[in-house]
């Protein structure tokens, strides 16, 4: 199911998450050649995918929404 992006955090080991806004987070990593997603390493690339929409396999599956943090992470 496609959900729009509202906001992103940081995990524990310093990795972008997405926030969606089904309430379910979703790691957008930019980690070449696999993951090839520039956008992420700056503040500006993350505005500019607030709102597009990723493939949210939580809720395909029927999963409880996850902990969000109260605060996006702006830097």
């Amino acid at each position: 199911m496609l959900q729009p992006i509202t906001g992103f955090h940081r995990d524990e080991d310093s990795h972008w998450v997405a926030q969606l806004a089904c309430g379910h987070n979703q790691h957008v990593r930019h980690d070449p050649p696999w993951q090839n997603r520039p956008w992420v390493t700056t503040l500006e690339g993350r505005a500019r995918m607030l709102g597009v929409t990723l493939a949210c396999k939580k809720c395909d599956q029927g999963a409880p929404p996850d902990q969000q943090p109260q605060d996006n992470v702006q830097e």
